[in-house]
């Protein structure tokens, strides 16, 4: 399907800051993010626990913890509007008609007291305006786009009569009904079987692809970001360490970190490994980061000034990345 061209991006993320006050002090869990996402494009954002993706997505839509989570720096753009100094009644109009959120877990997501077409016409009779008979409808027929089997009898069911791969469909169409213009998915085939996940996904991207919704994936899997982005941003305690193209980043990764999770990968080798690759050492304390580059501790590269500077974040050709010396070798050991 041809993707719809816009002036500017569907959104534009700048130097965007997120900090949390804690008994340890000001914890910035998000440090100077910057990216963009066009019209039915998929962007994914990868990196280990901690590293900020979901705080990023929750800064993003405005459901920041509060009092303790603020965005203390940077923009974010949405369609051209400025969503950091808008009042919470206004958020509340754009989240779920022009940005949705596919959250990490759909059984404490859904409610569990209502029915699925309880919670599902809700959102189209405030967002669409629809009648009750229209807004069933709508819900119905988005069911059954997303593959739910006679979905007329399931929408009257409740969560807990889901299975988790049912429950994770329903919070899709939930999230696509109002056709928004940005869809968020927080990790959203983790607790899923591998086949129920790829069937997901792949309902997810037709869907995407149909209505031209910019999406932003948020994963640990690279195997995700492998199938279903277009564009793929790495993040490390806070911060982008790479960006570029998914078939440039699997070609060839720049930082060190993002090719040690892809030789951390399991896969099927020609020679029989003592141990699985893996990334050595700790994740620094994000109330206390090392003056230089936060992944130094844990690099093979590491050069006498990355202990001490924070790389630039450079660009070669369509990625970029942040490193002195920079991934130049194969991934697979």
């Amino acid at each position: 399907m041809t993707r719809i061209n816009q002036p500017h991006p569907v959104l534009r993320v700048d130097n965007l800051c997120v900090e949390f006050a804690t008994t340890a002090g000001q914890i910035r869990a998000v440090d100077q993010l910057s990216f963009s996402v066009e019209a039915g494009q998929t962007l994914g954002i990868v990196g280990e626990s901690g590293c900020g993706k979901s705080v990023t997505s929750l800064a993003i839509m405005g459901l920041l913890p509060k009092p303790a989570g603020r965005i203390v720096d940077g923009s974010v753009l949405l369609d051209g509007q400025e969503l950091t100094r808008l009042p919470e009644g206004r958020l509340r109009q754009l989240r779920g008609a022009e940005l949705s959120m596919i959250f990490q877990e759909p059984m404490t997501a859904l409610n569990p007291v209502y029915s699925i077409a309880r919670q599902m016409t809700a959102v189209l009779k405030r967002h669409q305006q629809l009648s009750a008979r229209q807004a069933r409808h709508r819900a119905i027929e988005m069911l059954a786009r997303v593959g739910i089997p006679r979905p007329d009898q399931r929408i009257d069911d409740y969560p807990h009569q889901l299975s988790g791969g049912m429950r994770q469909r329903v919070m899709i169409a939930m999230a696509l009904s109002c056709q928004p213009k940005l869809l968020i998915a927080d990790e959203p085939t983790t607790a899923l079987d591998v086949t129920t996940q790829a069937q997901v996904l792949r309902q997810m991207v037709d869907l995407q692809q149909e209505l031209g919704t910019a999406v932003i994936l948020i994963t640990h899997d690279l195997g995700v970001i492998a199938e279903t982005c277009d564009q793929a941003v790495v993040m490390y305690c806070g911060s982008k360490v790479e960006q570029a193209p998914v078939a440039d980043l699997f070609l060839q990764p720049r930082h060190p970190y993002t090719a040690g999770l892809m030789q951390s990968i399991p896969r099927i080798r020609e020679h029989k490994l003592d141990r699985l690759p893996v990334i050595e050492g700790q994740v620094p304390n994000l109330a206390a980061l090392p003056p230089g580059c936060r992944f130094a501790g844990r690099c093979p590269n590491r050069e006498d000034r990355c202990v001490q500077q924070q790389p630039p974040l450079t660009e070669r050709g369509a990625q970029q990345f942040a490193c002195f010396n920079p991934w130049n070798g194969p991934v697979e050991s």
